[in-house]
Order: C-alpha cells, then structure tokens, then sequence
C-alpha cells in the first residue's frame, strides 16, 4: 500500500506528540514537574477545584470545560468566536513539528463568479440599412470598413414608385396653384381648393415618408423633367462591417444593403453556472480578460441574466456591456469573465494552512503563549489570491498558527487516538 505525503505529515506529527506525552508522562511518574501544571502522578491525576470555585483540568492546566485535549468532541459545538485550549505535550513541541505562528494580513479583495464569454455587436448600436423601396442602386458612396457620420448618404437608388410619387406631388401642387389663383378670381368653389390642398398634403406625405425633405419636395416641384435618386443614409455615426450593395443591381424594398455598427460599446455573453446565479444581480461590475490580448483587462457592468437554465449544461445566459474605445474587442472573441458579487477593503486574509476543520467546522488556532493555544471557531468568507477571508471570530493582532497548524490540531484530537490525559 502507497502513502501520500499528505497523509504521512499529520501522522508524523501525532507520533512526534505522542511521544513527547510519553516522555512527560515518565518524567512525572517520577515527581518532575515540567510547568504545564502537571502534579505527580501524571495521566489520570485528579481534577482541583481553583479558589475562584472554577474545575481545573489538572493534566493541562486550563479550565476543564475548556480542555480541548480531554474533550475534543465539544470543538463542534462552539459558535464562531468560542474557543477551547489545546495544550502541546510539551513547551519544545511546536519547534519539534515545525509550528509557525504570524497575524493575519490585511488587504482589499473583490469575490467574483467565473465564467467563460463571447464577445459580439452590441445590438442596440447595430442597424441593417436596408433599401426603403425598390429599385435600381444607381451608386454606393460607403464601403466595407468606411467610417460613416450620421444621415450620410451611403448610396442612391432609382425607382419607378419614386417617380410616380414624385409625378403626383409635382401635379397636386400644380393644381393647387391653379386652385389658388381661381378661388382669388371666384372663379372656383371654396370645396374645389381644400380638396386640392388635401391631395397636396397627401402627395408630400408620400415623399417624405420616403425620406424627402420640404426643401427637396419643393424643388423636385421646380424641376419636374429631372431624374429624382432616393438617398439611402445612415442612421447613425459607425463602420460599415457588411456590405452586399452593388451599383446597377435590382433590389427590393426591404432588402439590406450594408450593416452598420458603432464600435464605441460592446456586449459580452456570458455562460453562468447555476449554483452561483444567487449571488449574481444586474448592475454588477464586470472584468474581461481575453487569451489575445494578455495583460489587458476590461471593466464593464452586467446588464441582463437570463430567466432560464440551459437543461444540458446547467448554465444561465448573462449580458454585460464594456467600452471599447480602441476596438480592441472584436466580434466572437472568446474571453474569461469575471463577476464581481463583493468587494472589501481592509479584509482579514489567512493562508489555506492556518485553517483547520473539526467535525466539518472551520477553525483558527491562536497561540496564547509558550505551549498553549487556543481553538477558535471562526466563519470564512472568500477565497482570493491564495488567501482564505475570516469573517468573524478573529481578532487582527492575535498570533496563529500559519504552518503545521495540523500538528495543534492532531494534540487536540490525542484522546480519540487512545492518548487522553484525564479520566472521563
């Protein structure tokens, strides 16, 4: 059978402890005292009642409700904060097993879901400019990666329901002039011009539905012999990133010509494990980090979390926007993003080793002094850069056990290893 290291050190330690036990035990049995409290007689030596009327456990030196070593098992039912004292065979035991004691460090940290995110268009800042009618491209004025201003024409069509509507317009304000003219000679009824005007109204309606101005209807109305283009423009100020317009091609209404996107913004989809979505709300600020661009990272907010799981992957889809101010992000990037649910700033951090579980529940050992310590039950936070966050029971000036803490752990635990050192 192979054994780990792992498994070897606390091993090791248990029997450096017991053997340290051992040897106080044989050093008693002979009337010494080694300062722990210890009266001749050693293990099994009966408990004295202090003058203060408080139980001492004689073996240990410490209070006997409070003796870690002779009753390990109430370590589970201390609150955080609560504690018990786990006294070391002897006063070299930690220099034996290699404890090494330090406060705990301050620092600021930020807790955050992962999850991996694609980055896309942001789709409020996206149109398709599509032809408003149909008809012949007569030119393209924009192409593939053109920067492009708002209204800036793109390209010009011409079409024959144009230049119907351009005909009726030129016709109702023909008549409507020669209605005028009539109604100041009472030549005509006072009904004959408002239906005139009416049909007028109606006719540039038309063409302005189409995009025209006043200025354009009015002159078109001057010029009725010349060949009237419809402007297509942009609707806002973007790069052209798709185009299938081609001059002297037909189209029909509808049909897209160029996609024009705002590069300023972007969105990130993000793919949210289920057991985090309850710490995850909209609002949240965001990091990006991508594979491409190393050392870049990219700070956005959350703007939508999906209502649903997916059934296979047990993720939610999530949404965050990030500025782009160089296009540095690109479409269908893939990315590593990071949620950030909590940030705290002056947090107490421990190293991974100074926490030990007993009975499933975290505890911190505080040295008192010399050979004693104190098992203190404490609540953890996060984890961040390597360091686990301490919540409460922990006080920052207070010295623990950042290395072989498991060595104070196994003296405490001595008694279920058939080592215990008051009767029960």
């Amino acid at each position: 059978m192979t054994i780990s290291r792992v498994t070897v050190l606390p091993l090791v330690a248990a029997v450096a402890l017991l053997s340290a036990c051992s040897k106080q035990s044989e050093s008693a049995a002979h009337g010494e005292d080694d300062g722990h409290g210890h009266g001749p007689g050693g293990h099994g030596a009966a408990h004295t009642e202090t003058k203060d009327g408080v139980v001492m456990c004689a073996e240990h030196g410490v209070p006997e409700a409070q003796c870690a070593v002779c009753k390990p098992d109430l370590a589970a039912k201390l609150k955080p904060g609560e504690s018990m004292k786990v006294r070391l065979p002897s006063t070299n035991s930690m220099g034996i097993v290699g404890v090494h004691t330090a406060t705990p460090e301050t620092g600021d940290i930020a807790v955050a879901v992962e999850c991996v995110a694609e980055v896309s268009f942001n789709l409020n800042k996206l149109a398709q400019i599509a032809a408003p009618v149909s008809g012949i491209i007569q030119t393209v004025d924009a192409d593939l990666g053109a920067k492009v201003d708002e209204k800036q024409t793109v390209a010009k069509i011409w079409s024959a329901s144009i230049a119907e509507a351009v005909a009726k317009a030129v016709l109702a304000h023909q008549t409507l002039d020669r209605e005028r003219r009539l109604r100041e000679q009472r030549v005509t009824s006072e009904q004959a011009l408002q239906e005139a005007e009416a049909s007028h109204r109606g006719a540039c309606q038309q063409l302005r539905t189409l995009g025209f101005t006043e200025e354009q209807i009015d002159e078109m109305g001057h010029k009725p012999q010349e060949q009237v283009l419809m402007e297509v423009r942009a609707p806002f100020a973007g790069e052209i990133v798709e185009r299938v317009a081609v001059r002297g091609s037909l189209v029909d209404a509808g049909k897209p010509l160029f996609t024009l996107v705002d590069h300023s913004t972007v969105w990130a989809m993000l793919q949210v494990p289920e057991t985090t979505l309850a710490r995850v709300k909209v609002g949240q600020s965001v990091e990006l980090q991508l594979d491409s661009l190393p050392g870049k990272v990219f700070t956005g907010k959350l703007t939508w979390v999906g209502p649903a799981v997916d059934e296979r992957t047990r993720m939610a889809r999530a949404r965050a926007e990030f500025a782009n101010p160089d296009c540095l992000l690109k479409d269908k990037m893939f990315a590593t993003a990071r949620i950030l649910t909590r940030k705290a700033e002056g947090a107490m951090l421990v190293p991974p080793s100074a926490i030990q579980h007993v009975e499933g529940k975290p505890f911190i050992f505080v040295w008192l002094g010399d050979d004693l310590f104190d098992a203190r039950a404490v609540t953890l936070g996060a984890k961040f850069n390597g360091r686990l966050e301490v919540l409460a029971g922990l006080a920052r000036d207070e010295q623990i056990a950042v290395s072989r803490a498991f060595a104070v752990k196994s003296a405490m635990l001595m008694s279920r290893l058939g080592a215990g050192c008051a009767d029960d």
